[in-house]
């Protein structure tokens, strides 16, 4: 029984209900594999990493969050009120908060990680095609391991992650659960791990932790690849999509894309961090509505590792955005511009460094190629 509504133009990604186990039983599906992910799966042994052995990341590694902020003042926008300011008195107050702000940053990623996880392991209950889903069942592996290594950055810095914002929460429940697999694999594999890509390269490049750096280095390895695997889904079905198709799966991105661009770090999402240091939340929002709107949005997203400037190029790049929708992200970015740059997406320099670093670990005797580009 195929998945309702799923929209498939290559029996790569043909797919079944997730409680149609019997169609993984026919004899004929088990001779009919295809090769199309066969490189990403190889290069896996290329970018293999674990967090619990301090050969690749030691977690005990210190560092003064007393004095030290894990991520620039400029990152946190609540800084740059003067009420706020006034309230954090001191350099120590205003460290504190800042640290505490970037908590919900590293406690969204990880609940990120923990959706990209469970939906990967989704994939592997509807996929019909055994070479995607071995690559999906490889996915959830390594997205088990960004789950383990960022619990214990958080724990390591803060204790405690804290809990999942509304607007993220939501739009990990509706990918997991959606029988599209187009739906699943655009929300994650473009939107969500588009944002990633965009958010670990600004922390490899900003942070003052250099625990975090390397962390993020190192996740950056593995996503390039899952990123890899919406490309190749994007190759073989955009070009072949209906009209009415394409404006559905078009549509739905925009949808997803507005929804994370005007809610993802609104200020309606921090209420309990100005609670937590005795400000006035509506007081806040209010003052930060004043300096949030499409021009400084149009200012930020002209930096290469501004999320949603990633999110854009991501479904630019796969054929997605066409003229229908093409004028509400030229509200924020420029399109040829973005055309300009080519297939290099940002990040893919700090995985293949990250790359060699764990080749010099895993294979210390003998040469291996960088597979970054496997296709």
């Amino acid at each position: 029984m195929a998945a309702d509504g799923n929209i498939t133009k290559d029996i790569i990604y043909d797919a079944v209900a997730p409680d149609d186990f019997e169609s993984m039983l026919e004899l004929d599906r088990y001779n009919a594999r295809s090769t199309a992910f066969d490189k990403i799966i190889s290069a896996t042994h290329d970018h293999f990493w674990d967090p619990l052995d301090t050969r690749y990341i030691d977690f005990s590694e210190a560092f003064d969050m007393e004095n030290t902020m894990i991520l620039p003042e400029k990152f946190v926008g609540a800084l740059q009120l003067d009420y706020v300011r006034d309230h954090l008195k001191t350099e120590k107050a205003r460290i504190a908060f800042s640290n505490a702000s970037t908590l919900r940053t590293f406690s969204s990623i990880l609940h990120g990680e923990q959706g990209a996880l469970n939906l990967s392991a989704s994939l592997c209950h509807v996929l019909k095609d055994q070479g995607a889903q071995e690559y999906a069942a490889n996915q959830t592996r390594e997205e088990a391991r960004h789950v383990t290594a960022f619990a214990r950055y958080i724990k390591a810095r803060w204790g405690r992650p804290v809990e999942c914002g509304p607007i993220l929460k939501d739009l990990l429940i509706e990918i997991i659960h959606a029988p599209e697999v187009y739906k699943k694999i655009i929300g994650m594999q473009m939107l969500v791990e588009g944002l990633a890509m965009g958010a670990f390269a600004t922390i490899f490049n900003e942070t003052n932790d250099p625990l975090a750096r390397k962390l993020t280095q190192l996740v950056m390895t593995d996503e390039a690849f899952h990123h890899k695997f919406g490309k190749i889904w994007a190759d073989r079905t955009i070009p072949h999509l209906s009209a009415a198709e394409h404006e559905i799966i078009e549509m739905w991105a925009a949808h997803c894309f507005q929804t994370l661009l005007f809610n993802l770090v609104a200020p309606t999402q921090n209420v309990g961090l100005y609670e937590e240091f005795g400000l006035d939340p509506n007081r806040v929002i209010e003052e930060m509505g004043k300096l949030i709107n499409d021009e400084t949005r149009r200012e930020d997203m002209k930096e290469a590792t501004n999320i949603f400037r990633v999110l854009v190029k991501t479904l630019l790049n796969a054929g997605i955005i066409t003229e229908r929708t093409k004028a509400f992200y030229a509200l924020y970015v420029d399109i040829d511009e973005l055309k300009g740059e080519g297939d290099k997406m940002v990040g893919d320099d700090i995985a293949e460094e990250g790359i060699r670093y764990l080749q010099e670990i895993n294979f210390a005797d003998k040469a291996r190629a960088i597979l970054i580009a496997a296709e």
